[in-house]
């Protein structure tokens, strides 16, 4: 009886997310009357647009997951290492983005460092763009943070950190050549994840006036009907493909510890 309920839970559950997209699959290929095509698709794929704003989305992704890098890992190793009182309140900083609207990040960046202001960041394109990288950075600091930390409990970090110290290594060693290739597929998911919500993040680049790809879904949801579910088929397995990594790299790391 248990085993027949979870399957009945599993059905349940897949039915509830498969057959969404069994719909919008479907009717993205259906932009050609009275048979399937995937004209919505090269449609999508031939407009400049989309190659304009998902080319700056995927940079602003990679220089984002770099700045999270260079401020999470240092920041949960010296936490776990020295500071371990301090962790609380640490992790309740990292779960304030979950809790505070992305609309309110954005406005308050708009306030804070308009034209006007004493850093008038938004005067120029640069500077937007490090706002929007530090909105971005905001949003996934609680996935990033989450898969560090998870990280370094598997290891010793004491111990690995004597050791490198004894043998003459330096902080910035010690980060780099020890603590980040032992932490590798944590980081690696924080990054996937990172990847993920960049792609598909709508309110900060919009407010912001940037061309990222969660805009130009929005205009072509607005404007047209196929194009834009060809469009959401396409963010869907961005995404899937980020997690199919992550899993790809931690069963990996699983298999060559074991080989080790």
């Amino acid at each position: 009886m248990k085993r027949l309920f979870a399957w009945l839970m599993l059905a349940f559950g897949m039915a509830y997310f498969i057959l969404p997209l069994v719909g919008l699959t479907e009717f993205s290929l259906s932009m050609r009357r009275g048979e399937y095509s995937f004209d919505a698709y090269r449609a999508v794929l031939a407009d400049p647009r989309f190659r304009d704003t998902f080319s700056y989305s995927v940079v602003m992704a990679l220089v984002t997951i770099a700045f999270g890098i260079l401020l999470v890992v240092p920041t949960a190793y010296w936490v776990r290492l020295k500071l371990p009182g301090l962790r609380p309140y640490v992790e309740f900083v990292t779960l304030l983005p979950l809790v505070i609207p992305a609309i309110v990040i954005v406005f308050g960046y708009i306030r804070l460092y308009n034209t006007s202001s004493w850093l008038p960041l938004t005067g120029s394109t640069s500077g937007t763009n490090l706002l929007l990288m530090f909105g971005y950075a905001t949003l996934s600091l609680p996935y990033m943070y989450r898969a560090v930390d998870t990280g370094l409990r598997t290891i010793d970090v004491a111990t690995l950190t004597e050791a490198a110290q004894s043998l003459g290594a330096g902080w910035v060693t010690i980060l780099a050549r020890v603590i980040l290739p032992n932490v590798l597929v944590a980081v690696l998911s924080g990054a996937f994840l990172t990847f993920a919500i960049v792609i598909g993040e709508f309110t900060l680049a919009a407010l912001l006036n940037r061309p990222a790809f969660g805009p130009y879904l929005q205009l072509m949801g607005a404007n047209r009907a196929y194009e834009p579910m060809a469009l959401a088929v396409i963010a869907f397995g961005i995404t899937w493909a980020c997690m199919g990594l992550i899993q790809l790299v931690t069963r990996f790391s699983k298999h060559t510890k074991a080989a080790r």
